[in-house]
């Protein structure tokens, strides 16, 4: 019986993992014969001296911080609250108008890649914390920029809509969340 549990152990063990390294097993039915004062201890599982696979190698750093306080990125009426069906806040302002960094993080996306948000920005804030900002017309950053809070990052556009505006998230854990609380009161 003693056999079947050290063997299945060892299976187990052997399909669970790649960093380690296992001491052959002979043939269990002549060691469990001896005395007990004649065995030998069994192989014990050793670590092996490679490191670990790094999963997140191609991860893009950023400090896991908490954001103190996010600032307006752009000034302008708000058009459209957060919402059910606005996953975010849709705000008006001339062609042109200056976008700002709501945070300092990282730009993970640049691109018009994503049906219904345009020329589309996303910055990385921390492990928690994402931003948005939709309807572009000219991005001024490249991904895996790093930017301060209230640094240009955009003007505001009409792509991917029919009216010149900023739609800002914000996003927490992937969730989008109302922007409206976690901003400052002024531009």
């Amino acid at each position: 019986m003693r056999r079947f549990i050290i063997c299945g152990l060892m299976m187990l063990l052997a399909g669970c993992s790649d960093d380690l390294t296992y001491a052959p097993v002979a043939d269990l039915s002549a060691y469990e014969t001896l005395p007990r004062s004649k065995q030998q201890p069994l192989p014990t599982i050793a670590r092996a001296n490679k490191p670990k696979p790094n999963h997140t190698a191609n991860a893009i750093p950023v400090p896991n911080v908490a954001v103190a306080k996010w600032i307006w990125p752009t000034q302008g009426k708000v058009l459209n609250s957060f919402s059910f069906f606005n996953k975010g806040i849709n705000i008006a302002g001339p062609m042109g108008e200056p976008i700002m960094a709501a945070a300092a993080g990282r730009i993970v996306y640049c691109g018009d890649g994503l049906r219904g948000y345009g020329n589309l920005i996303i910055i990385k804030h921390n492990n928690l914390y994402l931003s948005a900002y939709a309807h572009t017309q000219t991005p001024l950053v490249k991904e895996g920029q790093w930017v301060k809070q209230g640094q240009k990052i955009a003007e505001m556009g009409n792509s991917g809509t029919n009216k010149v505006m900023l739609h800002f998230e914000i996003r927490q854990a992937g969730k989008p969340i109302n922007p409206l609380p976690l901003l400052t009161s002024s531009y």
